[in-house]
């Protein structure tokens, strides 16, 4: 069962006007990633993903990501779409933040431009924005999409959601 779309106010999109299947496009917000006092990632040169009933994901390009606080992650995934997904751990100081980040290192040509960046759920950390704004985690733990006033749900996550 689909649900009713809310209308989106002015300045914002509708993740119901999102495509199926997902695409992906260069973003110039600002990015940024904040946890403990350390800035993990700061960018202007994000891609963001797009799919119906999800709010964006953003993949910051890895220049733009403290790679100190990176390693492999434990286990992958598969996305139709996007191909093979591997997962990041990322350390700062004492704190480890297991499998919070996803990557496609030979995506499927559609995703090209996901090559050599790396996507965070929110929720583990202090702080997530998108131009200056902070984010609220897309619900349901799977997903790892961001919320932010500029778009308009209901989105997929929040329980009875499994077959939008």
């Amino acid at each position: 069962m689909k649900p009713d779309p809310i209308p989106p106010r002015p300045g914002q999109e509708s993740v119901w006007a999102f495509p199926r299947p997902a695409i992906a496009q260069p973003s110039a917000a600002h990015i940024v990633i904040a946890h403990r006092g350390i800035i993990l990632a700061d960018t202007r040169a994000s891609v963001r993903t797009l799919e119906t009933s999800h709010p964006p994901s953003y993949y910051i390009p890895r220049r733009d990501i403290r790679e100190s606080a990176l390693r492999p992650g434990r286990g992958s995934s598969f996305c139709e779409w996007k191909g093979d997904a591997t997962y990041w751990d990322v350390v700062l100081d004492d704190t480890v933040l297991p499998a919070v980040g996803w990557s496609y290192p030979r995506p499927t040509s559609a995703f090209a431009a996901l090559a050599d960046h790396i996507a965070f759920y929110a929720a583990p950390f202090d702080r997530c924005s998108v131009d200056g704004e902070t984010v609220v985690p897309q619900p349901g733990g799977f997903y790892g999409g961001w919320i932010t006033s500029a778009v308009a749900g209901p989105f997929k996550g929040v329980p009875g959601s499994r077959f939008w």
